[in-house]
């Protein structure tokens, strides 16, 4: 795994704690994560404030708007960074310590790594989905940075709206 698509994963976890307000502990990215890092999901899959404030932090971050709510995840959950060379990944950087609490743990990790997206990090791109009536985010690491859609299926509804929008005015 390259030192890019591991912030990418962890941004993805961030967009999935806005889209949600959880994280699915069985999905294969979390579940991943937490068993690498030793971290054990909150039962309830309550993450406390956490999820409206990574939204928050998303919405600036896309919007292109001062970043508060980044800072404040600074503040409530300050990054404890240092070196990590497990999985063949070389050194790199972590945020957390391994078995912090779920919550901690993982404000820690989206609050450093949402600073290095909206400080410019061109590893990650971040989105908001172009659907009518979606408004979810998502990452965009393709190639040329031009995805405009959090799923294959907002991407269908749009263009089978606009393909019926045009058959209607023609017809």
């Amino acid at each position: 795994m390259q030192y890019g698509d591991y912030i990418g994963n962890v941004t993805r976890l961030a967009v999935e704690l806005a889209n949600t307000g959880t994280l699915d502990r069985h999905g294969e990215l979390v579940a991943a994560f937490f068993a690498e890092h030793e971290v054990t999901p909150p039962p309830d899959g309550d993450y406390g404030e956490l999820p409206g404030l990574v939204r928050a932090a998303l919405a600036q971050a896309v919007d292109g708007t001062a970043p508060e709510a980044v800072h404040r995840l600074l503040r409530d959950y300050p990054p404890d960074m240092h070196l990590s060379d497990h999985d063949g990944l070389g050194w790199h950087i972590h945020f957390s310590r391994n078995g912090t609490p779920a919550e901690r743990w993982v404000g820690q990790l989206v609050a450093a790594k949402l600073a290095l997206v909206v400080a410019g990090d061109p590893a990650v791109t971040l989105g908001r989905c172009a659907a009518a009536g979606c408004g979810n985010y998502f990452v965009d690491q393709s190639r040329n940075r031009t995805r405009r859609f959090c799923s294959n299926a907002c991407a269908s509804r749009t263009t089978v709206a606009a393909h019926r929008a045009r058959a209607a005015k023609h017809g």
